[in-house]
């Protein structure tokens, strides 16, 4: 079997990671000019910073578009960033900097303003749009600047971390945008980046398919011959001691999909009644039986 050069495999990853940055972005930036910009809404970021600046010009008689605000306002923070921590930020960052705000501004004149009369739609509907692009572009492991690179600087000069900084980044923004559009607008704006930040994560993540269970049993080993046997699944026999007891026990640990959740619970009661199970969520289950392991 020939195998595949390790240059070839690294050329493909950066072209397959390129295109999902540059799908994400068309998704964010139609999302964008469809529901957030037209409707005066503020989903944080270097993007709702521009929204506030376009109209606030715009009052002014002035015209600047959206893209070209968040293209200025991204050059300079990376400046900064670069001079505080070097080139570390790369390529990608540069590439989605530029390629959304010439994204936004390139799409506007061709993308129709959606549900104008309804904001609640509009939050909603952009929130999902915008948050299914960028989990896209964070899924490649890219991202278009903005308040990532202001919450890296901070948290780097403080006790907080990077999420808690991007908050702040974000709640200031929407302190703006309540200035300007009043504290409706801003709550919808806030209303948007929370879709939005659960969006992401489901697009990285994934819906949650599979299930681990831990089961402690004084019959582990015949739990386990059934895992194995009726269900077709793996179990891991693992150490462990109850602390009031000071028994040992044997934990078995095991992965199953939702599907064969069912069929687990009622082997493992017909075996021992009296079994303790666990049973939570897992964002993703790589390797045999399930997901092929590939970055």
């Amino acid at each position: 079997m020939s195998r595949v050069a390790p240059q070839g495999v690294l050329k493909s990853r950066r072209f397959r990671d390129y295109l999902f940055m540059t799908v994400g972005i068309l998704i964010t930036a139609w999302g964008l000019d469809a529901f957030l910009i037209p409707n005066k809404l503020v989903a944080g970021g270097v993007s709702g910073l521009s929204t506030v600046l376009y109209y606030t010009l715009q009052d002014k008689g002035l015209t600047v578009p959206v893209g070209v605000m968040m293209l200025a306002m991204n050059l300079v923070l990376l400046v900064v960033a670069v001079s505080f921590k070097g080139w570390r930020y790369g390529a990608k960052t540069i590439y989605g900097m530029v390629a959304l705000s010439v994204a936004v501004d390139g799409l506007a004149p061709f993308t129709p303003h959606l549900a104008s009369h309804d904001p609640l739609l509009a939050v909603l509907y952009g929130g999902v749009v915008t948050g299914i692009g960028m989990g896209l572009v964070f899924k490649a492991r890219g991202n278009t600047g903005g308040t990532d690179i202001v919450a890296q600087l901070l948290a780097d000069r403080s006790n907080f971390g990077v999420g808690q900084m991007m908050l702040a980044a974000d709640a200031s923004v929407t302190l703006v945008a309540a200035l300007k559009f009043g504290p409706d607008l801003a709550l919808y704006g806030a209303v948007a980046v929370v879709i939005m930040g659960r969006v992401i994560d489901l697009v990285q993540e994934g819906l949650s398919v599979e299930k681990v269970a831990y089961i402690i049993s004084e019959h582990s080993d015949r739990i386990a011959d059934a895992i194995l046997h009726e269900l077709g699944r793996g179990a891991t026999g693992l150490s462990s001691r109850g602390m009031y007891s000071g028994e040992a026990r044997e934990m078995i640990f095991t992965v199953v999909s939702r599907r064969e959740l069912d069929a687990l619970k009622a082997l493992v009661h017909a075996v021992d009644p009296g079994a303790f199970m666990i049973i939570s969520d897992i964002h993703e289950a790589l390797g045999e039986g399930f997901k092929e392991n590939g970055v």
